[in-house]
């Protein structure tokens, strides 16, 4: 391991890439404590720590795990990347029901302008939260250091172009760096919370609220929890694809078999954090606005992360995320299309019904990889119900942010792998054979 790591320092568009996003990474840490003007950020601390037993910051700590504790600064960045993942989920829906937008979207020159109207959604979702969040602040007695109507323009207008510049940074460490850019940002936020929770333990442990043998066993269970989300990250299915010979050309190419590589879990982390962002977009306009819309705060109550209408709503989003994201990213016919058009076939299937054999194989393989995701997402409310653990702690030491945590570093690795190869013949296996291009 030692010597992969210095092989990969070796190779200097790699060193390039890992530092240009860990810089991009550090940046975005440092605008999540920067507070958006007209905020008193001690008078702020003081109103959190006085409403730690309350259902609100229950909320706020939730809000907070995937801004990375940027939500309860009320700092530029505390809206983060879910503004963005909220559009690209309304625009896959709308293009379900929108033949001209799904057709667009399918031509490879309608893929800028899908990706603009990303962006000018994600600003428009930008805007009505961050009016929200204005709202909330006003609620908080003596949190403002101006005026309601310059603070909220000035609000609007900071939080917005903190969260599209938030989606800037993330695109450009897919270009630029290693990685999927959105999803580091998210597992950065997730692992800037861990010191805090590891204090939140260790206060709970010597005050005798956790008993340490209970903790002990809770991250026994951890680890195994990671261990069953490597497993089945790596799980593969392989359908078994024959070509027979064809000429291009005046080339001859002879018979050759191959497979077709099908994931337990095709759609990684995607339907968890779909799921996360599709909730917390009602759940902030629900807390912000329940102390003066009587409606919404029972609203609000009732779609608490606590309760077992939102982990049934959850479980189901994720499972329903999972069957529609392969879908889209492995859409049966268009695999059945280019098997037949390159002269293959799979072996004991007729031609014909390519489709529905890899349909079915599709839904058999999604079905209990969806059952496992939305299982290991409750982990956390079983874990603070059965064993009083904090509920910062159990956040992130377990459910979502241990599937973000594995599925993003696994991805990473694979494109640091990818880029090795390039350099080494056998990637992360053989450190041996040294680049020629350093």
């Amino acid at each position: 391991m030692a010597n992969t790591l210095v092989e990969m320092y070796r190779i200097k568009s790699l060193r390039k890439k890992i530092f240009i996003t860990l810089g991009m990474m550090i940046v975005t840490r440092i605008g999540a404590v920067i507070p958006i003007p007209g905020i008193d950020p001690v008078v702020l601390k003081r109103f959190f720590l006085s409403q730690s037993a309350t259902t609100t910051v229950g909320l706020t700590e939730y809000l907070n795990f995937f801004s990375g504790g940027a939500f309860s600064n009320f700092s530029l960045f505390m809206l983060g990347v879910m503004p963005y993942i909220s559009t690209q989920i309304i625009l896959q829906l709308l293009m379900l029901v929108i033949p001209s937008l799904k057709k667009l979207a399918e031509d490879p020159s309608g893929h800028k302008k899908i990706q603009q109207y990303t962006r000018l959604g994600t600003i428009v979702v930008c805007l009505l939260q961050s009016y929200v969040v204005t709202i909330y602040a006003n609620s908080i007695p003596g949190v403002l250091t101006m005026g309601i109507l310059p603070f909220t323009l000035i609000a609007m207008m900071s939080v917005t172009t903190g969260s599209m510049l938030l989606v800037w940074i993330g695109n450009k460490i897919t270009e630029w760096g290693v990685g999927n850019g959105i999803s580091l940002l998210i597992f950065a936020g997730i692992v800037a919370r861990f010191p805090s929770a590891m204090s939140v333990l260790f206060q709970s442990i010597g005050s005798g609220v956790l008993n340490p043998i209970v903790v002990l066993v809770v991250f026994v269970m951890f680890l195994v929890v990671v261990a069953l989300v490597v497993y089945e990250e790596q799980g593969v299915r392989k359908i078994p694809v024959n070509y027979a010979k064809r000429v291009v050309g005046r080339k001859m190419y002879g018979a050759q078999s191959t497979y077709i590589p099908i994931k337990v879990n095709p759609s990684g982390v995607i339907p968890v954090i779909f799921a996360s962002a599709l909730l917390s977009f009602p759940l902030q306009i629900a807390t912000a606005l329940g102390p003066n819309v009587r409606w919404l705060a029972r609203f609000a109550n009732w779609l608490n992360p606590q309760g077992a209408p939102y982990l049934i709503i959850y479980a189901l989003l994720i499972i329903a995320f999972s069957f529609f994201y392969t879908q889209v990213s492995m859409n049966p016919v268009e695999m059945a299309k280019q098997i037949r058009e390159n002269g293959g076939s799979v072996p004991g299937v007729r031609t014909e019904k390519l489709e529905e054999y890899l349909s079915r194989v599709l839904n058999r393989i999604v079905l209990p990889g969806s059952l496992f995701l939305a299982f290991i997402a409750l982990i956390p409310t079983l874990v603070q119900r059965f064993f009083h653990f904090p509920a910062a702690v159990a956040m992130l030491f377990g459910g979502t942010s241990l599937l973000i945590l594995v599925g993003v570093d696994l991805d990473t690795m694979r494109q640091i792998e990818g880029i090795m190869k390039m350099h080494h013949y056998d990637g992360f296996s053989v450190g041996k054979k040294k680049s020629k291009h350093i």
